[in-house]
């Protein structure tokens, strides 16, 4: 599983949470009262400029009224850039710069991608088969349904057909509006599977399940293999949910814009060693929506995970429940999954089977951050807290 090597990464952030959770981490500490207060202000982190540019780089800014926060690490050959300025600026600047290319005119680049994704208005509905569910107006409910004998929490519970298929139905009564069906387990040390056995697992019940005129929910598959995605969708199924955000395998992008269907792009990695956790997640996810843009996937295809539970310890994954506000801010729905997960039972000391009240907790405040769908085992309650969360929230 590999991860793109960019030598610039550059996103927009919270400037209020940001600049408050690292005001004593920057040089220019002094200015930071006042910016904190410019509402119209974007903020954008930058990494990987060299050192030898930063004075003409502050110099450009300069002329452009953007203020740079220098990282308090600034002798390091990656260096650390915060800008804070309004839109029209950093397009300004970024225009200026890009004139005079070569490294210039990648930061440039880079800027202009985030303008354009702060621009983007979230899709206000999503097509799933002949289904039209809203974005946005409430949150959407999506049923995991895993049909092998090793998922963390249900594995092997469903992997007859006749029980998984019982399931969905159930979760169809309960409220889904989706149901997510997995063949192979993702849980931390599982064993991989070929794509040969995940498709016996799971096309008996696409099949059955797209057959029976009475089932009219929409399908999802997690896989990352593109051949499993190819036979799948072949047979009817809606969705593909990617717990590798297309970096697992390189032809799964080409497959998914191939049906016109959408894809959920999950932040995924090998190891919990981040620079930057916040930082790094979104860089990698951008990577994945590139990936994914190239592929031939359209723009209102494209669904964004942070990946909870996924290349990230209790306190790494609490961290990003903190800051799921900065998710939203790619302009992709965001879907959330955090049912009956580890940082849940470390958090509470319970087992898997007892997690109920934590997600909901999970749910209730993804909701509250702008998590547009969820994934959840218990789909009954879990239906309950976004209804009530959506009367508060969304109105």
């Amino acid at each position: 599983m590999t991860r793109s090597q960019n030598p610039i990464k550059i996103v927009s952030l919270d400037p209020h949470r940001y600049l408050s959770a690292n005001k004593l981490n920057y040089s220019n500490s002094n200015i930071i009262g006042n910016i904190i207060e410019r509402t119209n202000f974007v903020l954008i982190k930058i990494q990987g400029i060299p050192p030898s540019h930063y004075t003409n780089f502050e110099k450009k800014a300069a002329q452009h009224n953007i203020e740079l926060l220098l990282g308090s690490g600034h002798t390091s050959p990656e260096q650390e850039i915060v800008m804070i300025g309004t839109k029209g600026a950093l397009c300004n600047l970024s225009s200026s710069i890009k004139l005079q290319g070569g490294f210039y005119k990648i930061v440039g680049n880079n800027i202009d991608k985030i303008l354009k994704m702060l621009k983007n208005k979230k899709a206000e509905q999503i097509k799933l088969g002949k289904q039209l569910l809203p974005i946005g107006k409430r949150t959407l409910v999506m049923g995991i349904l895993n049909v092998t004998p090793d998922s963390f929490s249900d594995g092997g519970q469903f992997s007859a057909i006749d029980e998984a298929i019982k399931q969905a139905y159930k979760m169809a009564l309960e409220g889904a509006d989706l149901i997510d069906i997995g063949g192979e387990s993702t849980r931390p040390g599982s064993e991989q599977v070929s794509a040969e056995e995940e498709l016996r697992r799971i096309m008996p019940v696409i099949i059955a399940l797209k057959r029976d005129k009475d089932f009219i929910l929409p399908i999802s598959v997690d896989t990352y293999k593109a051949a499993v995605a190819e036979k799948a969708l072949s047979a009817g199924v809606d969705m593909i949910n990617d717990v590798w955000g297309l970096k697992a395998d390189s032809e799964l992008g080409k497959v998914t814009a191939h049906y016109d269907v959408p894809i959920c792009l999950m932040h995924n990695r090998n190891d919990t060693n981040y620079n930057d956790l916040i930082f790094d997640i979104l860089t990698e996810l951008t990577d994945s929506i590139e990936i994914a843009l190239e592929a031939g996937v359209r723009d209102e295809n494209i669904i964004i995970d942070p990946g909870i539970g996924f290349g990230k310890d209790l306190q790494q994954n609490l961290e990003v429940m903190h800051n799921l506000g900065d998710f939203c801010k790619l302009g992709y729905p965001l879907l959330l999954g955090t049912s009956r997960k580890s940082m849940i039972g470390k958090t509470l000391n319970l087992p898997v089977d007892d997690r109920l009240e934590g997600t909901a907790a999970t749910v209730a405040l993804g909701i509250s951050a702008g998590a547009d769908i969820v994934r959840v085992h218990d789909v009954k309650q879990m239906r309950r807290v976004a209804v009530m969360a959506d009367a508060i929230i969304r109105r």
